[in-house]
């Protein structure tokens, strides 16, 4: 909440360093390529060298008169830094500098009001080896090519908890909590769990045959892949699932709202604690 960015060794997690920006940061950093990106709840993105936290460049943007309390999560290749938008903007900043390869519109603010305007890039970005895809609050899914930003389709959803990807599906949940999978080249719709509605379900997380989702009470739900029929349940401490589930290689790990750290393995009978 102070804007600090701490750093520790893997080994023993003693401190490395530490880095002091400006704004609270809303999101965990990106690490890669010698670097680490955040950014701060006031729009600007830092880049930092990994082993001695020492800024390399930093990027400001002005914000619209009102969003969201939930920035949007960044993604990273060798080439460029990724960012949604407050306003529907998507980004590719350079690595090295800084200086903006491309921007486009995932969404265009609509309405009378500040409050109906909002179309915030909240939550994950999803990117492959060819394209990068972003959802907006209010507004539309949309893929678009890494190089140039060339729009590769898009679909009328309102998300605030971002999308992921497989090799071959794109896995976003809409702010009334339905669950989808798109094609990822075609982006055409391949199904829909829409019996989550109001949970509030978390980014869904690819695991070969099945897609895992957490929603406000702690529960994590178990869908398969193909279809989207429920494969399992399992539940935690009563407490919302925040922030990205990770892969393990036969599981996965969830954090609670109230600080439990949850690891589960993947069985054909179901999910269980491990």
């Amino acid at each position: 909440l102070k804007g600090e960015l701490l750093a520790f060794h893997s080994k023993d997690l003693k401190p490395a360093w530490n880095a002091t920006l400006t704004g609270e940061i809303l999101t965990a950093p990106v690490v890669g390529f010698g670097v680490v990106a955040a950014r701060s709840n006031n729009g600007t993105i830092y880049l930092l060298d990994s082993a001695d936290g020492k800024l390399r460049w930093a990027q400001g943007r002005s914000l619209p008169a009102l969003t969201l309390r939930e920035a949007g999560s960044l993604a990273m290749d060798r080439r460029a830094l990724y960012a949604g938008h407050p306003g529907g903007k998507l980004s590719a900043l350079s690595l090295a500098n800084g200086a903006p390869l491309w921007e486009v519109s995932v969404a265009l603010p609509r309405g009378a009001t500040e409050l109906e305007r909002i179309a915030d890039i909240t939550g994950s970005l999803a990117l492959d080896a060819r394209m990068v895809c972003a959802a907006a609050f209010q507004g539309r899914l949309g893929c678009f090519d890494l190089r140039e930003g060339q729009s590769l389709w898009g679909r009328d959803l309102s998300s605030l908890s971002g999308v992921e990807m497989d090799a071959r599906q794109l896995y976003v949940t809409d702010d009334r909590a339905a669950v989808y999978a798109f094609d990822k080249e075609r982006g055409v719709n391949l199904w829909k769990q829409d019996k989550l509605r109001d949970r509030r379900t978390s980014t869904p997380l690819p695991l070969e045959r099945w897609v895992a989702v957490g929603d406000y009470q702690g529960y994590v739900h178990l869908l398969n892949r193909e279809d989207g029929a429920f494969a399992g349940r399992v539940a935690t401490d009563g407490s919302a699932i925040r922030g990205p589930m990770l892969a393990l290689d036969r599981g996965f790990i969830v954090q609670t709202a109230n600080g439990g750290l949850y690891a589960f393995r993947i069985q054909e009978s179901g999910i269980r604690n491990q």
